[in-house]
């Protein structure tokens, strides 16, 4: 046993969300959780204290369920991290690039990594998640199968690296969100900050331009607005809005009361305000800066 707090991730040993919480907990235990949901609720329990929460990657866009979760999770946003996927080819030790006949890897990583898949021939072979393709991979014991996952898998399974950075775009990174039991609100003065908004408008013409009308006008910029239905209903659109700003300052809290006017009672929800990843920046600084 150890005393040592937890930040829950869903997966297993060696995926992407546990190589996250080595990068962005480093004082926390990582705890492999088999679903979302699972995660989340070991947050909820006191299991853990962190949840490492995907959110969205610069490939694939956003992570299908997780948005209709943390509304109802009760929980808080207080950081964010950037993970790069960087996507190895795994096989056992002594096997041969020449050698494989088929890879394996969650759909996703199949997709992201054609190239060395084609030039080799291998045949895809689908699997659940990555971190899982390389336990397998381990387990089989035959050097013609190779799986695609991180250097963190190689390493927990036994692995060997038989290619590097694989992925087909080098920009490929996923954005985690940690959640925790309570919010941490940064101080006002904080430099940079993420305000992340849920909210539902009135079912009256124009009521979604009319209620984002008041970040325009304040200033504040939106660095994400995302709509999906909630409720089984196709008239019910719940949105999800990330705004620079913190919440205490005045034009933030200008902008918030014009949403909440052209919102329903309780509708507007504040999941979060947390320090801004320096990622932002530097993702955003021109290449050769």
């Amino acid at each position: 046993m150890t005393d040592q707090p937890k930040v829950a991730y869903q997966g297993q040993p060696g995926a992407y969300s546990h190589l996250a919480c080595v990068a962005a907990a480093p004082d926390h235990e990582p705890m492999p959780c088999y679903s979302f949901e699972d995660m989340l609720s070991a947050v909820q329990d006191g299991t853990a204290e962190l949840a490492m929460v995907p959110v969205e990657n610069s490939v694939a866009g956003r992570v299908a369920d997780i948005h209709h979760l943390l509304p109802e999770s009760g929980l808080f946003i207080i950081g964010e991290h950037f993970q790069r996927v960087n996507h190895m080819l795994l096989g056992l030790k002594g096997a041969t690039l020449e050698g494989l006949k088929e890879v394996h890897a969650h759909p996703q990583g199949l997709a992201q990594c054609r190239k060395l898949i084609q030039k080799y021939g291998l045949k895809r072979m689908q699997h659940a998640d990555n971190a899982g393709a390389a336990k397998d991979v381990a387990e089989w014991n035959d050097p013609s199968i190779a799986a695609i996952a991180s250097s963190l898998a190689a390493e927990v399974y036994g692995l060997e690296i038989l290619a590097d950075s694989v992925e087909d775009f080098a920009h490929n990174t996923t954005r985690f969100l940690v959640m925790s039991k309570a919010p941490k609100l940064p101080p006002v003065s904080a430099d940079k900050v993420v305000t992340t908004i849920v909210f539902r408008v009135r079912s009256v013409p124009a009521a979604l331009y009319k209620a984002l009308g008041g970040f325009a006008t304040n200033g504040i910029n939106l660095t994400k607005l995302e709509s999906y239905l909630v409720g089984g209903s196709f008239e019910a659109a719940q949105f999800y809005v990330d705004a620079e700003g913190h919440p205490e300052e005045r034009h933030m809290a200008l902008a918030l009361e014009e949403l909440k006017f052209f919102c329903p009672p309780d509708a507007v929800r504040i999941l979060g305000t947390y320090p801004m990843s320096p990622f932002r920046a530097s993702a955003a600084r021109p290449e050769g800066d």
